[in-house]
């Protein structure tokens, strides 16, 4: 009966997954009303925490959007991209994994994929390289981030109180390896641009060839000047992520409320993570709005604030239909599965790697299939280091950062192959999260 239960779980993924936007969340209600109305099963507890954390998250980040921060600090990461263009490949992919880290968001590289486009095929660099590796290191961040829904769900699924520290800890290291790896095993990829028979054909056309000339910077290229409170609405978003961090690093200092143990209290009486990342971030929000004289109505008006409602709907069905199959199959996957990962651990970053490529959504994995990893009794330290396989999501190439680099490498370098999974991001996604994974493991034995 497992298995009929798990064809139709991963049914409801796919459909979802093809249908896009929130069609991953009403496809899992599909199936948790399958599960309930068939099968019998008793509905887990929706995923209320993250959902919230979602929320707060998003809320502050588009507020930092209205505030004009966002842009203040894309602007930062052209000028450091355009400093130095002939080593683009190495300084694309970091300079977007800091901006990023910072952000807590991947979208946020949306900006910057034309620029490293640009530059790349103006300086006759292959821009599949750059492009490539840049996508893949704006989904690390995300795992790495304390202001990303995906690291927030982790620490409150860990449930101590230095988890969101040591996230950082092992994560951000490990990826910085892992990014570098794969700009190395990207930077000979392809035939060089000039070479390159695609490229060559495009040059043919006068328009096209005059604005691959290096020394043209742009036809009414207007110079980028910050909005007004722009930098102080960076220095609170930033504020908001060092108060975060000091809460997670020094337990001491997070407010001691007594009382029973709740939603927002731990067992030891004092606020727990998910309350004061909450309370933190959404504060942090007002500041901005108050500070810069950023409206509501601005705030409600932003990308990042409307595809929150996207990211709600999706994570609701999709984790609280695999919530339910886990509880109603518990006893069998911990039964099959418990000595595999405790003798080889690592195994169970292949699942968080194709839940990933599944779901296309970071935090819907880690809040799917981390319980289960707690309750195959995987330590704390080691599903930190597997924590960054939840970047599955490149494996087919749908998700929406790869098709805006394919789309914004006008040479035509960067693309999907004839066999789907042969595409631009497969070999950096590939190397950057193995070796991500790898030094992980070596960074929580030797630090946890």
């Amino acid at each position: 009966m497992i298995f009929v239960q798990l064809a139709i779980l991963l049914a409801m993924i796919l459909i979802g997954s093809r249908m896009k936007g929130i069609g991953l969340g009403v496809m899992g209600m599909v199936g948790l009303m399958i599960f309930v109305l068939v099968f019998k099963m008793t509905p887990a507890e929706p995923p209320i925490a993250v959902l919230l954390i979602i929320l707060a998250i998003v809320t502050t980040a588009a507020t930092l959007q209205a505030a004009g921060g966002l842009d203040y600090l894309v602007s930062i990461a052209e000028r450091i991209i355009r400093k130095n263009p002939s080593q683009i490949t190495f300084i694309a992919p970091f300079t977007t994994y800091f901006l990023c880290l910072f952000a807590g968001t991947a979208h946020i590289v949306y900006s910057l994929l034309p620029i490293i486009a640009e530059v790349s095929a103006k300086q006759r660099v292959r821009p599949e390289r750059p492009l490539s590796v840049s996508v893949i290191a704006s989904h690390l961040a995300i795992t790495g981030s304390p202001m990303s829904a995906a690291s927030a769900s982790l620490a409150a699924i860990l449930a101590y109180s230095s988890a969101s520290i040591h996230i950082m800890l092992i994560c951000i290291p490990a990826a910085m390896i892992g990014i570098l790896a794969s700009i190395l095993a990207v930077r000979k990829k392809g035939v060089e641009l000039d070479k390159d028979p695609i490229f060559l054909e495009k040059m043919k056309d006068p328009e096209f060839a005059r604005s691959m000339d290096p020394t043209d910077v742009g036809v009414g290229r207007v110079k980028y000047q910050p909005k007004p409170g722009a930098k102080m609405a960076v220095a609170i978003f930033g504020a908001a992520i060092l108060l975060i961090v000091l809460f997670g690093a020094f337990p001491s200092l997070v407010p001691y409320v007594g009382g029973e143990p709740s939603f927002s209290v731990g067992a030891n009486g004092t606020v727990n993570l998910t309350t004061m990342i909450i309370m933190i971030t959404l504060s942090a929000s007002a500041c901005i709005m108050l500070v810069t004289k950023t409206s509501t109505a601005e705030v409600a008006k932003m990308s990042l604030f409307t595809s929150m409602a996207t990211a709600v709907v999706s994570i609701l069905g999709v984790v609280w239909m695999s919530a339910t199959f886990m509880l109603a199959n518990e006893a069998v996957i911990e039964h099959t599965f418990k000595d595999i990962v405790t003798v080889y651990p690592w195994t169970f970053a292949i699942a968080l790697f194709l839940m990933g490529a599944l779901t296309f959504s970071q935090a819907a994995t880690t809040r799917t299939i981390m319980p289960m990893g707690v309750a195959l009794g995987i330590s704390s330290p080691h599903l930190l280091a597997m924590f960054p396989a939840v970047n599955g999501d490149f494996l087919l190439p749908g998700y929406p950062t790869l098709l805006a680099a394919i789309d914004f490498d006008r040479t035509g370098s960067t693309k999907i192959g004839k066999f789907v999974v042969n595409h631009s991001f497969i070999v950096p996604g590939i190397v950057a999260i193995a070796v991500t994974i790898f030094v992980g493991f070596v960074l929580s034995d030797l630090l946890l």
